[in-house]
């Protein structure tokens, strides 16, 4: 018996070498990733710290002259980043954001969690970012809490002698509300606060909204066997939905809560209760009613308790959001589906239609084009849920699919659209989805940036 034998130390040798390397691109993946991490706080940092004196980052109505009550604790650095910082700044956000979402299985649950909390306070301590909507929504609060006048059928114009009014866009003064009747019983609560504190209280509920989104995800990824690190980086990290929808206080964010509430609630089996929340999220803003026919679509034939239940809860929440509805403001909430309409057939250049109309003043040819392209997502989302009814398809791949494809042929796509997208794709089985939706990331973005070259848009 020999124990010489050359070729039995070899195997092991090699295992060695080869975990060697291993662990090395591990500790190179885990250094990228602090890395990126480390570049979303600094661009965080430069734009909370810079947007009080950058009317590129700065609403419309306030970049002439930022009052001090707006201005937020930052304010004090009287750092300007000019069109150029402010581009350089949201892309470095943008690209450690991609690679954070990449490189999250190397990171911590708790340096990704740190990071998103503090990316959100950053933002929630700056002044309001990008979008006038914030001011119409104390408008919309002041007419109906302050002024009896009904916000679904007078636009802002309405309230003319208001101090909020004149932070109204420009675009939005004559426009009745959009905005679903929960969230506007909801707004009649902060009416009667300042027009400084009204739009910090809705950054605040944004900043926590998302938040409370980030525990939800962080749930349902558990539930589903989706890794709950990069549901949360890709939720909780995403520049649109931070910078623009809690640096511009957007209720988007508290439509989000409830309906990703409602699918925690029904991978819980809670049916009624997950049916009621996606009603609730309807009633805030009506594009969240895109999710439950999918779940009603689940599992086919075979489902038939928890199909019953989903309806019963969801007939619960159309009965609530009805009677606000009805009792607060008549048969004049149903203006909203004409001011949707309306807002949507205007469309903007960022999108396929708004920019054969704004840009190539092709008027016809963009409504002909908005109309097929609505044709268009109608057959697609009818094809995902039969796959979802017949087995094929998971049913949060189904409406992340469908809700991509919405987006995709919008006529009107704001930046903080896409975090509508951004929980689905995070808890889909599909990761094709995660992909689609940093691609849809970077293109809105994109826009953007473009839009904030000077001379830019004329040009385009």
């Amino acid at each position: 018996m020999s124990t010489g034998n050359p070729f039995t130390v070899a195997p092991q040798a090699g295992l060695d070498i080869a975990g060697a390397f291993e662990a090395r691109g591990d500790r190179v993946s885990t250094r990228r990733g602090l890395l990126a991490v480390a570049g979303i706080l600094i661009s965080g940092f430069a734009i909370a710290v810079g947007a009080a004196h950058t009317p590129t980052l700065l609403p419309q109505s306030i970049q002439l002259g930022i009052p001090a009550s707006f201005s937020g604790v930052f304010s004090g650095a009287g750092l300007n980043l000019h069109s150029g910082g402010a581009i350089a700044a949201l892309a470095l956000l943008f690209v450690s954001y991609w690679f954070v979402v990449s490189l999250s299985a190397q990171l911590s649950p708790r340096v990704v969690l740190l990071a998103i909390a503090a990316l959100n306070l950053l933002i929630l301590l700056g002044p309001p970012l990008i979008s006038t909507d914030v001011f119409s929504y104390q408008a919309y609060a002041r007419m109906g809490a302050l002024y009896g006048t009904n916000p679904y059928t007078n636009g802002p114009h309405a309230i003319m002698p208001d101090t909020v009014f004149p932070y109204i866009g420009s675009d939005w003064s004559y426009v009745p509300s959009a905005y679903g009747p929960v969230f506007t019983v909801f707004s009649y609560v902060l009416a009667p606060l300042s027009v400084a504190a009204s739009v910090f209280a809705y950054k605040t509920i944004a900043a926590v909204s998302c938040l409370a989104i980030v525990w939800l995800v962080w749930q349902c990824a558990r539930l589903r066997r989706v890794d709950p690190v990069k549901a949360v980086a890709l939720v909780g990290l995403n520049p649109l939905l931070v910078v623009y929808g809690v640096g511009g206080g957007h209720n988007d964010l508290l439509m989000l809560v409830a309906l990703v509430g409602g699918v925690y609630a029904t991978l819980l089996s809670r049916e009624r209760l997950g049916g009621g929340l996606a009603m609730i999220a309807a009633g805030i803003k009506l594009t969240a009613g895109i999710i439950l026919p999918f779940a009603l679509a689940a599992e086919g034939p075979r489902r038939g308790r928890g199909r019953r239940d989903l309806l019963i809860g969801a007939g619960i929440g159309v009965a609530i959001v009805a009677v606000l509805s009805l009792g607060l403001f008549g048969t004049g909430s149903i203006e909203m589906l004409k001011t949707i309409n309306h807002s949507q057939m205007a469309g903007d250049w960022q999108t396929i239609p708004g920019f054969l109309s704004a840009a190539l003043h092709l008027v016809t040819v963009s409504h002909i084009v908005a109309y097929t392209l609505g044709a268009v997502f109608l057959v697609i989302a009818f094809r995902l849920l039969r796959r979802v009814w017949h087995g094929t398809m998971d049913w949060i791949d189904g409406a992340g699919w469908a809700t991509l494809i919405m987006l995709a042929a919008s006529s009107s796509m704001l930046p903080w659209y896409v975090g509508w997208l951004l929980p689905l794709a995070a808890l889909g089985r599909d990761r094709r989805l995660v992909k689609g939706a940093l691609i849809m990331t970077g293109v809105v973005l994109a826009f953007q940036l473009v839009g904030y070259i000077p001379n830019a848009s004329s040009l385009v």
